[in-house]
């Protein structure tokens, strides 16, 4: 027997998925929107909730001229859903953009009335110091920030029902390395947003090794019936920290530097490791910094990008990393 408080949600989904006359909705659309937010319902129980109690309760019409029934409510109905309140829809307004690079296409369009409900919220309350609070506050990358790669909505969609699903796909992928488009038959495991490049972790048929495909770079996908399957052992959390997105081996090194003094001012306030101390240098404004960093390209290019503000003395396969790239620059500007 179904949980009565499960019934009374339901029933209360299907009356804010009814549409105000001269708008209408099929018996058979509100069974599908339904089931899209977790509600299974049969058709015939449906139809009984809006004969023999909605429509007793609510000035619902039913237009029976044509099969399946469409539902509306009277034109100029003033019925009163629960709604949001404003912490919700500050909330919501801020997490968007964030939560669309995450969710699932199909459960982020199902948001979107409460995204547009969420504005019209704020707008509304313009001496709501909650309401305000939205166009006060923003959050900035650290760094050079490029614009993400367009992803086709499309694709977006299918990699990530079938993510979300656990389908296998057939993708027809562009190789960055060889410069064409290869097919590749997939088992998605997890989607990873880094940076400005989303990617899709997934198993090749015939492999048992995990790879990322750039979504920006997959021309076609088509979903198939079977299952994926991914390692039972499989947790994000850990694949990520072992180094699959960084470029490392997992490996740590013991930075030894000497560094300018707005650098170590920097350092001083948001440190570069939990192990990490600045000492002054004997006889010299500059600073002598000592981390243990992890040993990966994504530490040195950081290094790399601090030019004339930093000396590396350790490791010393750094050094030598460091001073070729140096002599590769003078030569490409013209100077030996």
């Amino acid at each position: 027997m179904a949980d009565p408080k499960d019934t009374l949600l339901r029933q209360l989904v299907t009356l804010q998925l009814i549409p105000r006359a001269p708008g209408r909705i099929a018996t058979t659309v509100l069974q599908e929107k339904l089931a899209e937010r977790g509600f299974e319902v049969n058709l015939r129980s449906l139809q009984r909730d809006l004969k023999e109690r909605l429509s007793l309760q609510f000035p619902l019409i039913c237009d029976e001229s044509e099969k399946p029934f469409r539902w509306s409510f009277a034109a100029g109905t003033q019925i009163s859903m629960p709604s949001l309140d404003t912490p919700t829809a500050l909330t919501l307004h801020l997490a968007e953009e964030h939560l669309r690079t995450l969710l699932p296409a199909s459960v982020a369009d199902l948001l979107n009335p409460q995204f547009d409900a969420a504005r019209q919220h704020l707008q509304a309350l313009s001496s709501n110091h909650l309401a305000s609070w939205a166009n006060s506050v923003r959050a900035l990358p650290n760094g050079k920030t490029l614009i993400p790669a367009p992803i086709d909505g499309q694709i977006w969609q299918q990699v990530s029902e079938a993510l979300l699903h656990k389908q296998q796909i057939r993708i027809q992928y562009l190789s960055r390395n060889q410069g064409e488009v290869r097919p590749f038959h997939l088992h998605p495991t997890g989607l990873v947003s880094r940076y400005s490049i989303s990617y899709l972790i997934a198993r090749v048929e015939g492999y048992d090794n995990l790879r990322h495909f750039a979504l920006h770079r997959i021309r076609s996908v088509e979903t198939l019936d079977d299952k994926a399957i991914t390692p039972a052992d499989f947790d994000i959390d850990r694949y990520i920290q072992q180094g699959a997105f960084s470029m490392s081996s997992g490996e740590t090194t013991r930075l030894i530097a000497d560094i300018h003094p707005q650098l170590a001012w920097i350092l001083r306030e948001t440190p570069l490791s939990h192990e990490q101390s600045i000492e002054p240098i004997a006889e010299s404004d500059w600073f002598r910094l000592e981390a243990v960093v992890p040993m990966d390209q994504e530490t040195l290019w950081w290094i790399m990008g601090l030019g004339e503000r930093i000396r590396v003395r350790e490791p010393g396969e750094w050094v030598g990393e460091i001073t070729k790239i140096i002599e590769n620059i003078l030569v490409m500007y013209g100077r030996n």
